[in-house]
């Protein structure tokens, strides 16, 4: 079977937020009906995180079998337990001696370097959204960013 790999990554606070679900969610449907096993990649720091795994949960009542929720954290958390109910799995690709915020921007490089598309909501050329968005154009992988 062949995965397609597509993370998320995007402002903390963001407005427009009935407009920017929907769009994510006509992605994620165009996207599941073209491949044949999607794994889906979000974090959870921020608006842009939340919103995009609330789509992708709706979207899973009507894809169950081809698609699956995988929360990436930096980091351990101390709610961490409460997720699994949530995510189909949670992955932590970060060495844990990792200083918590050098562990953001390497897990953030890790989802770059194995997703085949990056859906992103930037609007400014600042923060650690915009610099994952720059490093994405650098190692070659497809974007969309819903924000233009």
């Amino acid at each position: 079977m062949e995965i397609y790999r597509v993370s998320f990554i995007g402002h903390r606070k963001i407005y427009c937020i009935d407009e920017i679900e929907a769009n994510i969610e006509r992605i994620l449907r165009d996207l599941l009906y073209q491949k044949e096993y999607v794994e889906f990649y979000v974090g959870r720091n921020g608006d842009f995180d939340i919103l995009a795994a609330s789509a992708i949960k709706r979207v899973q009542k009507d894809f169950w079998k081809n698609c699956s929720l995988i929360l990436v954290l930096p980091y351990h958390v101390k709610d961490e337990q409460y997720y699994n109910h949530f995510y189909d799995e949670i992955c932590l690709p970060v060495d844990p001696k990792t200083h918590f915020k050098a562990a953001i921007i390497k897990r953030n490089e890790w989802l770059i370097d194995c997703s085949n598309l990056l859906i992103t909501y930037v609007e400014h050329k600042s923060g650690g959204a915009y610099k994952t968005l720059e490093y994405a154009k650098q190692k070659g992988v497809k974007i969309i960013n819903i924000a233009k």
